[in-house]
């Protein structure tokens, strides 16, 4: 007979994950903060069984959220912007909250809230304008990068779900993921967005000739996978969760960012330590101590 332990003997490491996670992700109080996205009374742009939620409630999104980065970074003027305006070396905590904040309220948050987040967006964009070092001029506000912006998070989203998620998307979901994900993305400003998968993966192909490896894209690059701000205990965990992450991208965009492309070992030991790390992160966040709410399903 094989021992096993009790469930509450394992509370307190959940809830110590939960909190360490939460934040990170959330800020210092983040039970206050899923009772404001998901308690909050009226009616919400997307309803509950919309593969919107399913997605982005998801533990695989930490793994989504690294690669949008990286494949972000691709695109000269959208890197320039990053580079110049949002301060993600000085404080990248604070960036990450600020962005899964508006990904929780727009998704999961009361229409009023959602479209405060929108107009706060915007307006920071109408501030983010400059020239990249190449003396290209760019503005965070034109709807040409703020669609490479979107299409790249989207398909980052949807590639770690595939993977990774608890529940992965039949092809009918994953056209109504990326139709949903549209409506969001035109209140930000994008015009014709995708609306099917067909039409996400031809218009990525569509900035193929736009995209290359600056050192600015480089730079940024090295500061996520390797000097990130990350606690030496969390390291290890760290570690698993952005070689997922770069096993999650294409292999064109491998060489740009001078990141090793490791067929064998990207099939094998790092998606079964990707898939594990993915688990663990998804038991944690069911912690009580985050909540009477689980995001982590729809």
């Amino acid at each position: 007979m094989t021992a096993t332990l009790p469930t509450t003997l394992l509370d307190p490491v959940r809830d110590g994950l939960a909190r360490m996670i939460m934040t990170k992700v959330a800020g210092p109080d983040p039970r206050a903060e899923r009772n404001r996205v998901h308690n909050t009374p009226g009616p919400r742009w997307f309803a509950p069984d919309r593969p919107i939620r399913r997605v982005h409630g998801d533990a695989s999104m930490f793994a989504g959220g690294l690669r949008a980065l990286l494949l972000q970074s691709l695109h000269p003027s959208a890197m320039a912007a990053v580079s110049a305006h949002s301060g993600y070396r000085g404080d990248p905590w604070g960036r990450l909250q600020r962005t899964s904040f508006f990904l929780a309220i727009t998704t999961y948050g009361a229409e009023s809230d959602a479209e405060a987040a929108i107009a706060k967006v915007k307006s920071v964009h109408e501030r983010v304008r400059g020239t990249s070092p190449d003396g290209t001029p760019y503005r965070a506000g034109d709807p040409h990068l703020l669609k490479w912006v979107h299409l790249a998070e989207i398909d980052s989203f949807l590639t770690a779900h595939q993977r990774y998620g608890a529940a992965p998307l039949d092809a009918a979901e994953q056209d109504g993921y990326v139709e949903d994900t549209a409506r969001v993305a035109r209140a930000l400003g994008v015009v014709d967005p995708p609306t099917t998968l067909l039409e996400l993966r031809q218009m990525l192909d569509a900035y193929r000739p736009e995209l290359r490896g600056t050192t600015e894209a480089r730079q940024a690059a090295r500061f996520i996978l390797i000097h990130p701000p990350v606690p030496l205990a969390a390291r290890p965990a760290y570690g698993v969760l952005t070689a997922a992450a770069v096993g999650l991208l294409p292999r064109w965009s491998r060489w740009p960012l001078r990141l090793p492309y490791l067929p064998l070992a990207e099939g094998t030991v790092v998606r079964a330590a990707g898939d594990g790390l993915t688990r663990t992160i998804r038991w944690a966040l069911t912690s009580p101590i985050l909540g009477n709410v689980d995001i982590s399903t729809p």
